[in-house]
C-alpha cells in the first residue's frame, strides 16, 4: 500500500534550497519510503524529537511523521547530518 506524502512549509523551503541532484535523490528516496512503509521499521528519535522518526539519505537526514489510520506520511524536515538535531 502506498502513503501519501505531505511536506510542511519549512521541509519544502529546506529541499527547494539544496543542490538539485541532492533534493531529486532525497525526494526519491522519499517516494521509496511512501511505497515501502508497510514493510518497515522505522527508525524513532528520542528526547526532544520523540515521535518524529528519521530517514537517512546519505549524509542528508529527513525528518517525518506517520499516521497508519489515514495513510499519510508528512515530511517536517530535511537537513544535513551535521544540522538537523540542531534545529
Amino acid at each position: 500500500m502506498t502513503y501519501r506524502v505531505d511536506f510542511t512549509p519549512q521541509a519544502l523551503e529546506d529541499l527547494s534550497s539544496l543542490d538539485p541532484a541532492i533534493a531529486r535523490r532525497i525526494s526519491s528516496k522519499i517516494q521509496w519510503l511512501s511505497e515501502n512503509f508497510d514493510r518497515l521499521v522505522p527508525e524513532p528519535l528520542t528526547g526532544q524529537y520523540k515521535g518524529l522518526y528519521k530517514l537517512r539519505t546519505g549524509d542528508w537526514r529527513v525528518l517525518y511523521t506517520a499516521d497508519s489510520l489515514q495513510t499519510l506520511i508528512t515530511i517536517r524536515v530535511v537537513a544535513h547530518r551535521s544540522k538537523v538535531y540542531k534545529i
